[in-house]
């Protein structure tokens, strides 16, 4: 038998998509996803699972494809995983499932992320009412639990109590449902259509969802607890960004990446004046960082209409943290990598708008307390660019309102909720916590991989109230 090649994604021409925000990448057709699918070898001990944060059944659901049963490959997927269009497209599959794969030993995995997608898409496309692909809920025990926040984390953890049968309200603090998923991810990687559809799906398992609440203000916690609600979820996100702390850096046009994005995104600047949320970032946009986030925040910029787009980092190409797809990808399109660099301050205008930054470059010395090699400044070798707007995507921080407002929750150095990582719980009794609320900015993923943990838990600690 001839041995099949792992199939490549379809993409959009780079010169073509840099002037729009669709999808850059297409998905795989029907054919393409069949023969990925039988690439797969059906390990007996399959190791991929173990690489999943929300444990889907890998070789079950890619089985299915292989046998163009694709409404049983979406019921695999949906048992475990209530948001597979939207893991599809942006979950870190290379350095989690896809890695322990066995094929990746002596070649290429399986392409288990653009299955995933695959096969969400065709529910989407042909069947979005199927009953054979919507998990219905137990029967309602009239037991309420609220969850706090409609990011992954909340929406994974909501979704699964529901199925158990409890009674589950969303408190989302935004018009729309979603978190980062909606303000933070550019419509060319996640469309917010998709995450609309999963949304839908939750919401008809019986979850409910109340926006423009931001508990801690509009509510407190122990308001929630005297209305009846027996458990709390807190998913808040990581919401408060970080900057360097060099002079310049509170001039006009330096954004944090959470700003930039949020207008972009959640406030559609990118279809202005349809849409009266102008973002006005000239020709020359430099982005400091080099995540997924920094990443986002240049591929966005072209798209707006710069003619100059730089990532600068402080370390090398090959430690930079952002997928190697979303590095390509930046590549491909005209972002430019300004690497061991970092810049000192910032340089204004009369009118206090940036225009130019000063950097030195750097050179790796000895190893920090992370084993890395430490970036470190070479005398005299500053200099200068002009710029017309600054991202600064250089990580963010738990959102710290709500905890400050719950007396007795222990929270760690950096405004995280410290949590039991297996259970979500927190010091509090009652009070749950997952995402990057506890951990720090992480992936999708890894936040819905904590909202299911914290499900599980909940559901315990619901029975042991009972006896």
């Amino acid at each position: 038998m001839e041995k099949i090649s792992r199939q490549k994604m379809p993409v959009q021409d780079a010169k073509e998509r840099i002037k729009n925000f669709s999808s850059v990448a297409l998905g795989y057709s029907e054919e393409q996803a069949v023969l990925e699918a039988k690439r797969c070898i059906q390990c007996k001990k399959p190791t991929c699972v173990n690489g999943c944060p929300v444990e889907i059944n890998i070789p079950g659901f890619i089985k299915k494809i292989a046998e163009k049963k694709f409404p049983e490959a979406i019921k695999i997927l949906k048992n475990k995983n209530n948001l597979p269009a939207i893991c599809g497209r942006v979950c870190p599959q290379e350095t989690q499932c896809e890695i322990k794969c066995v094929l990746a030993k002596k070649g290429e995995p399986v392409a288990i992320g653009r299955l995933e997608r695959f096969a969400a898409d065709w529910e989407i496309t042909n069947s979005p009412k199927s009953e054979a692909t919507v998990s219905s809920p137990k029967s309602d025990n009239g037991i309420k639990i609220a969850v706090v926040g409609s990011g992954p984390a909340g929406l994974t953890c909501a979704a699964d109590l529901a199925k158990m049968g409890y009674d589950v309200i969303i408190f989302e603090s935004l018009h729309e449902t979603g978190g980062v998923l909606m303000y933070g991810i550019p419509e060319f990687r996640l469309p917010k259509k998709i995450v609309k559809t999963e949304i839908d799906y939750i919401k008809s398992l019986g979850v409910r969802i109340s926006t423009n609440v931001l508990i801690g203000k509009t509510k407190t916690v122990q308001e929630l607890f005297d209305e009846g609600y027996k458990a709390i979820f807190v998913g808040t996100g990581a919401g408060l960004p970080q900057f360097l702390g060099i002079p310049g850096e509170n001039l006009n046009r330096i954004y944090s990446a959470n700003e930039f994005l949020t207008r972009v995104n959640l406030m559609k600047a990118y279809k202005f004046p349809e849409y009266d949320t102008p973002i006005d970032i000239g020709k020359r946009v430099a982005v400091i960082g080099a995540g997924n986030v920094a990443m986002d925040s240049a591929r966005v910029s072209l798209r707006l209409g710069a003619d100059e787009v730089k990532i600068v980092y402080r370390r090398t190409e090959k430690e930079m943290p952002a997928r190697l797809e979303e590095i390509e990808n930046a590549k491909e399109e005209g972002v430019r990598l300004h690497l061991l660099t970092a810049p000192v301050r910032f340089m204004g205008d009369e009118n206090n708008n940036v225009t130019g930054m000063e950097c030195i470059k750097m050179e790796l010395g000895e190893p920090d307390s992370s084993g890395r090699r430490r970036p470190v400044p070479i005398k005299n070798s500053e200099f200068k660019f002009d710029v017309d707007t600054i991202v600064m995507a250089i990580g963010q921080s738990p959102n710290p309102l709500l905890p400050k407002t719950i007396q007795g929750l222990q929270v760690g150095k950096h405004g995280n909720i410290i949590t039991d990582e297996k259970t979500g719980a927190t010091s509090i009794p009652g009070i749950f916590a997952g995402g990057d609320i506890a951990t720090g900015a992480s992936t999708v993923i890894e936040a819905m991989g904590a909202g299911k943990r914290a499900a599980r838990t909940i559901d315990e600690y619901i029975k042991n109230l009972k006896k």
